[in-house]
């Protein structure tokens, strides 16, 4: 018999976050009325970060299966991979965005510790991180104070933790003034054999609970992720979780060794909804419930409520599921690494979760209507056409002179935060720890980490331009999956899989749910043609900001996270021009297209406009083509041409090595889409003369499109016989301009 408590009116209900519909269903399951802790429980189990109750049925879409995948999407907290030679990849992409705009500085460290927990977790450990980040413009001081806090407390956390940042992306759009986005990504390796899935197992098991005291941090931060942003959400701080990087650190060694001992039956990481998650997710997974004592929860908190210690969402801690009589064995793994592990309770035959405190029962709910894939509601939202789409079709590029000084233009796109230098953000981040990183000093379109005692290598990205998701949710939910395919082949790997991190505003708005379903359907048909099946992830709605009576959601941001492979790290492509004289190309077609341009938007000021060309045949072909071409060693580097078109790539590609290049526009299309446009399924690459003709011969034999742009110079830049300086000049500005913003 539960203990009796007030009952909760429907006033609670939808303060928590439940519709009227919802709560009326929670009687039904419960053949009852809740009490309060009970529909605490619902509510978070219920909220969009857990349940994804406005998104599954559109994920379902996404292809789940390929040759390479151990485990299906979402069956565990990350997905992984065969990567051959008895190893296993875990890797995975998920976003702390409300928490961040709130408290910046815990909110992304608490993002970075708790997706490299999901990989740990696993039995993997970790070695690369990632992140994609977006932030209004930096110049306003309140985006300033954001953008300082997140870099520091990712760089913090992930330094202090020991795994390297090896990559990812930062954007700047007025977009996201409000909202901004973290994403944080982590890649761990694992051997065959030694993985740990999030399962209860059978009847009479002990569970435990190890790692740091629970407090009150966190509490309801699920349900505080399912809400829009408001002027009084910094009310809701309690809600930002507060991380330790160094118990995180003792964790990650006390797990790892304690998957050795053969004593776990399953493991899972304590993110949203803490005690609440582990607990429902590992016992619907088995069929099976648990009896949890919440008064031997080990707290670092006087006087907190039961309903506190299953909600608090304290970082570092785990739900261990062990074999009976082995507890002992764990215990004494953690106890050498000082950190606590508490027997809290045991599975039991009904599926029921039955939660006690000081004696007595003052929860009980099944645990298989709670979760994903199990009862929780499932619903599929309206959807229409955005209105902003029709000022989108009006544009007309012919209405866009082609300006005089095309040397100015460049100038004042190459200053563009979108597109200068990230080195204040990336210094702040240890690139080097663990000594695996490959492209530190050797710039490449994808990170490359080689694996320890392997010939192997991982290539890894994440990618997005939320602007032409915008202007074209399905072309750019494709554009996002191929460009993300495109990095790593040009950095000389073979794309197997992806996570991907959606960022959406509400998903109740019929227009932001018409972006979502579009944007799934073009990931879908690009990662099918790819061959790159989806891992897992995860949805964030919500991003949005109502200011004077409006709401401004964020653009459409489905961050693609994407992992490749080289099987041997001799396969490595860098982007960086080797020699004067080297012949330059461009691989792909010139087209007349200004469309979502950097230079659309920050030389003449356009806001709506049609999305770049792109094609999904073509872009398959090209990187058939790309990869063909570096595995017969054909190019000294390889850079694929986007944000800020052709001259941006060159003027990249020229930078690490200080060498110029002279080149020649094409006749017949408009100089300033030749130069600055952004259509894809275009990349640059640098040839030695004398093999030359035979790329020439090899790209005819493929049927591949190709300009001969001119070659690399010493140190000046010529563009059409015309000087537009030396490249350390540019480089100066390149490296300097989000320096001088920030500080």
């Amino acid at each position: 018999m539960v203990t009796a408590e007030p009952l909760p009116t429907l006033e609670i209900a939808q303060s928590l976050g439940l519709t009227p519909d919802e709560f009326e269903r929670i009687k039904e399951i419960l053949g009852r009325a809740p009490n309060f802790t009970e529909l605490s429980v619902f509510s978070v189990m219920w909220s969009e970060h857990c349940s994804y109750k406005n998104s599954i049925l559109q994920l379902k879409t996404l292809p789940r299966s390929g040759k390479r995948l151990l485990v299906g999407a979402g069956e565990e907290n990350a997905g992984l991979v065969d990567i051959g030679g008895g190893l296993g990849c875990a890797f995975k992409i998920e976003s702390h965005n409300h928490p961040s705009a709130i408290e910046p500085y815990q909110g992304a460290a608490t993002g970075v510790g708790g997706i490299h927990r999901d990989i740990f977790t696993m039995g993997a450990r970790p070695i690369a991180s990632l992140n994609s980040l977006r932030f209004g413009k930096p110049d306003n001081p309140r985006m300033k104070h954001l953008i300082a806090g997140v870099v520091k407390g990712i760089g913090d956390y992930g330094n202090c933790f020991g795994v390297p940042t090896v990559g990812g992306e930062v954007y700047f759009y007025d977009c996201y003034h409000h909202d901004i986005l973290v994403n944080a990504m982590s890649v761990g390796i694992v051997k065959a054999g030694e993985t740990v899935s999030a399962t209860a197992g059978e009847p009479g098991n002990p569970v435990l609970i190890v790692g740091s005291a629970t407090g009150k941090d966190g509490i309801h931060g699920a349900t505080f992720a399912s809400a829009d942003l408001s002027a009084d959400s910094h009310e809701d701080l309690p809600a930002v979780q507060v991380g330790d990087p160094f118990q995180e650190k003792l964790l990650l060694e006390a797990s790892l060794e304690a998957i050795q001992t053969g004593a776990i039956v399953g493991m899972q990481d304590m993110g949203a909804a803490g005690i609440t998650c582990s607990t429902s997710e590992m016992s619907a997974k088995s069929g099976v419930g648990m009896r949890i004592d919440l008064d031997r929860v080990p707290q670092r908190q006087a006087n907190m409520k039961a309903w506190e210690i299953l909600l608090s969402e304290s970082q570092e801690r785990m739900l261990i599921v062990c074999k009976p009589g082995r507890e002992a064995e764990l215990k004494a793994v953690f106890d050498k690494w000082d950190l606590p592990c508490e027997l809290i309770g045991e599975t039991t035959p009904g599926g029921q979760l039955e939660y006690f405190w000081h004696g007595e029962k003052v929860a009980e709910v099944p645990a298989d209507p709670l979760v994903l894939g199990g009862g929780a509601p499932v619903y599929v939202r309206e959807q229409k056409t955005p209105e902003y789409l029709k000022e989108i079709e009006k544009f007309d590029a012919t209405q866009i002179e082609v300006p005089a000084d095309l040397q100015h233009v460049a100038r004042k796109i190459w200053a563009s935060p979108n597109i200068a230098s990230k080195n204040w953000i990336t210094q702040q981040y240890d690139s080097m720890v663990r000594t695996g990183t490959m492209t530190t000093n050797r710039p490449s379109d994808a990170a490359i980490v080689y694996v320890k005692g392997t010939r192997k290598a991982l290539a890894l990205t994440t990618d997005c331009n939320s602007a032409y998701v915008y202007a074209d949710p399905y072309k750019g939910g494709m554009i996002a999956v191929s460009e993300a395919a495109r990095n790593i082949v040009c950095a000389g790997g073979e794309p197997v899989a992806i996570t991907n991190c959606l960022n959406f505003g509400n998903p109740y708005n019929p227009e932001v749910y018409y972006q979502f379903a579009q944007v799934i359907r073009g990931m879908g048909d690009a990662c099918r043609k790819f061959e790159t099946p989806v891992t897992g992830g995860n949805v964030s709605f919500y991003n949005q900001y109502t200011h004077n009576g409006k709401v401004i959601p964020v653009y459409p941001t489905p961050t693609i996270g994407m992992l490749g492979v080289l099987d041997d790290y001799d396969q490595a492509m860098t982007l960086d021009f080797k020699n004067p004289g080297d012949r330059i190309y461009l691989i792909g077609v010139s087209r007349e297209d200004i469309g979502s341009s950097e230079y659309l938007r920050e030389f003449h000021g356009v806001e709506y406009s049609t999305c770049p060309y792109f094609n999904l045949e073509e872009e398959w072909h090209l990187q058939q083509v790309i990869a063909k071409a570096i595995r017969q060693k054909l190019v000294e580097s390889v850079h694929d041409v986007s944000d800020g078109g052709l001259f941006v790539s060159l003027l990249e590609s020229a930078m690490p090595g200080g060498l110029g290049f002279s080149v020649q526009s094409l006749p017949g299309v408009r100089k300033d889409a030749w130069l600055f446009g952004e259509a894809q399924s275009r990349v640059i690459v640098s040839v030695r003369t004398e093999h030359s003709e035979a790329l020439e011969r090899f790209l005819k034999s493929e049927n591949q499109p190709f300009e001969n742009l001119g070659m690399v110079a010493g140190s000046e830049i010529m563009l059409d016989g015309e000087n537009w300086g030396v490249v350390s000049d540019w480089k100066k500005t390149y490296d300097s301009l989000l320096s001088q913003i920030m500080e």
